[in-house]
């Protein structure tokens, strides 16, 4: 933009200075000329009464004064054919104003020439010539047009540097402006804008202040509220918990590591919601264990409905992600938990962990059951009446690693869900 403000300016001066460097450099061409052709005929005429009245010796002397000092070649012509002054041959138009007594500027290839009748001698006609060279009708003209050449460059380039500052006044503000929408983008809400430039930028800048307070205040309502809905489940669960004692023991013992685990969850829920800042969210964890976690949990309830699990990991170490650990088992829980929600009892299914070629990782979840539209992909889609949430919680796990989710179809015709893992994320460098 600024390079194109810049261009904008230069293209509108330069039509300017050709608009008004054109004509003044004709117009001084036409100056010098009459200039010239002026000063030859005030000397012409400054011999005419000379001629006509004063004595041969006198009208010698005074013809050769006068056209030593004359800027351009002076020359009498007397009837008698006596030539006074510059040696001039007798052109046409000398011929013709002794002849006919005419007064003339005659437009020749080499100059002007002035031609002056003188009438009342005696002896006839005489004729006062003056001659004006070409090089004398551009005399400075050269000198002139480039004193005006360097002048409107001059001013080319002052408006030009006036341009880049005015421009650049412009442009530094909307490129804060845009560098700061970014942050805000990556969920940096800490930016702020600089109100700086025009008042419609400084306007802008704090238009844009108070959209990112006011995100703050709304996500750090959404994350009470969040949290308030996530305390209320402590109620349920603790009721759970009591019912459970008056179950056989191993029942309660199994149901109650299972409620222990939701109030687990729960709490971890209850703790992010409330103390997570909004900049954190260049977040890790390690993939490998976290799904092994969350497989063997799985696996438990797997073997009560007679399913069988197969879980192939084949990282030789450590597979660190760009996502939150809870998030990742949630993910996890959420593919998993479809799986038993959507097939029958005694339908095999397999988890399988592998590094991806460019960092990362790349979860697949596949079973034998009857398959899975793609359009279950969307927030609330369903078609089993859940709640349509657990595909929409595992590809926004993926997407804030950089990755994303990709639903096909498994070798025995099954459900096949993809979960591409990003790598983790260096936080941004501080202002």
């Amino acid at each position: 933009m600024r390079r194109r403000l810049t261009l904008l300016v230069a293209a509108t001066m330069c039509l300017a200075l050709l608009a008004f460097v054109v004509p003044l450099a004709l117009l001084l061409r036409t100056v010098a000329q009459d200039r010239a052709v002026a000063t030859a005929g005030a000397d012409a005429q400054s011999l005419v009464p000379l001629v006509g009245t004063a004595d041969p010796d006198t009208l010698r002397t005074s013809v050769e004064h006068v056209a030593a000092g004359a800027r351009a070649p002076l020359t009498v012509f007397l009837p008698d054919g006596t030539v006074l002054g510059t040696p001039a041959p007798r052109t046409d138009a000398v011929r013709l104003a002794a002849r006919a007594g005419v007064s003339r500027t005659v437009e020749r290839s080499d100059g002007r020439e002035i031609v002056v009748a003188v009438l009342g001698r005696p002896d006839g006609t005489a004729v006062v010539r003056a001659f004006v060279p070409a090089t004398e009708l551009t005399h400075g003209v050269t000198r002139s047009w480039l004193v005006l050449a360097g002048l409107g460059i001059a001013l080319l380039l002052l408006g030009l540097l006036v341009a880049d500052r005015l421009s650049r006044a412009l442009v530094v503000p909307i490129s804060e402006l845009s560098a700061v929408s970014h942050r805000l983008a990556r969920a940096d809400l800490t930016a702020r804008a600089r109100p700086d430039g025009p008042p419609e930028l400084r306007e802008v800048a704090g238009a844009l202040n108070h959209l990112a307070g006011r995100i703050q205040e709304l996500l750090r309502e959404e994350r009470e509220q969040v949290a308030d809905l996530s305390h209320r489940l402590r109620a349920p669960l603790t009721s759970l918990r009591l019912e459970t004692e008056s179950l056989p023991a191993g029942d309660a013992a199994r149901i109650a590591a299972r409620v222990d685990a939701m109030e687990r969850a729960v709490t971890g829920l209850i703790s992010e919601a409330r103390h997570r800042r909004e900049t954190d969210v260049y977040v890790s964890c390690e993939a490998t264990s976290a799904v092994r976690e969350r497989v063997a949990f799985w696996t438990v309830l797997a073997e009560d409905t007679g399913r069988a699990v197969t879980l192939d990991v084949t990282a030789d170490g450590p597979l660190p992600v760009g996502v939150a650990a809870d998030e990742l088992a949630a993910a996890v829980d959420a593919l998993l938990g479809n799986v038993f929600a959507h097939t029958p009892d005694g339908t095999a299914f397999s988890v399988g962990l592998a590094p991806a070629a460019g960092g990362g990782a790349v979860l697949t979840v596949a079973d034998e059951g009857p398959g899975l539209s793609s359009d279950l992909v969307g927030r609330g889609a369903s078609l089993g009446g859940s709640t349509g949430l657990g595909l929409d919680i595992a590809r926004r796990a993926a997407q804030s690693s950089g990755g994303r989710l990709a639903l096909g179809t498994g070798p025995s015709g099954g459900a096949r869900v993809t979960l591409e893992l990003g790598p983790p994320q260096a936080p941004p460098v501080p202002d």
